[in-house]
């Protein structure tokens, strides 16, 4: 478990990761340089979990080497799939990590939303759904590996 206390907010206790695969951990399918062992590390902490709609068909072996889970989205619109996800695992124990439209119910669902500024760009509904904006996947996942950076981004 991931535990910061966020004056004016109370404390996160973050079980759970979810994030989003295209756009978010890869550009064009390829998963990015650092993800891996940055997941890796965090597994150590908190259950991951990848949610997609694998557009390449690349996800599965991409991803091959990271300690958690993938699953492979089953409607053509996710959003209410990644949503209901987050539910699931229990939002207020939850970490959601993404860049698009489609991420953006589960951004504003769990406890923190981080949302993606990164190569494939971001929905501006996700930038507008997600507690704190990054400009790249590593600095996300930096956040949680140093928490108390979170302090000074989340207090009141």
């Amino acid at each position: 478990m991931i535990s910061v206390d966020i004056p004016g907010r109370g404390t996160l206790q973050l079980k759970y990761i979810v994030l989003d695969y295209n756009g978010t951990m890869a550009k064009d399918g390829m998963l990015l340089p650092g993800v891996e062992e940055r997941l890796n590390r965090l597994s150590e902490s908190i259950e991951v979990h990848i949610l997609t709609a694998d557009t390449f068909g690349k996800c599965r072996g991409e991803c091959r080497g990271i300690k958690g889970a993938v699953q492979i989205l089953t409607q053509p619109v996710g959003g209410k799939e990644k949503e209901a996800f987050v539910e699931s695992l229990g939002a207020e124990q939850t970490v959601a990590v993404g860049n698009g439209a489609n991420d953006r119910l589960m951004l504003a669902k769990a406890a923190l939303g981080i949302v993606i500024l990164g190569p494939e760009g971001t929905s501006v509904q996700a930038l507008q759904n997600a507690g704190v904006a990054v400009k790249d996947i590593n600095e996300g996942l930096e956040l949680l590996l140093q928490p108390k950076r979170l302090i000074a981004t989340l207090r009141l």
